[in-house]
């Protein structure tokens, strides 16, 4: 289950992600770091990483290096 959202996230760098203007906060990228806690957790709790970094993602969230745990 998590390979197809692995998947998903490096599409996404494939596609809109190289088009679109970089506007990251956070380093890793929220895409990277999807695939990357899809790989060390699985797909319920690295997923459930990957969505709580994509809503913090937003204007008044916060900025900097935030590594998968």
């Amino acid at each position: 289950m998590k390979y197809p959202l692995i998947w998903i996230a490096r599409l996404w760098q494939l596609g809109p992600s190289r088009i679109l203007p970089p506007t990251c906060r956070y380093h890793p990228s929220c895409s990277q770091y999807a695939i990357e806690a899809l790989g060390k957790y699985g797909a319920i709790k690295g997923g459930w990483m990957a969505l709580k970094r994509i809503m913090r993602c937003q204007p008044w969230g916060g900025h900097g290096h935030d590594p998968v745990p």
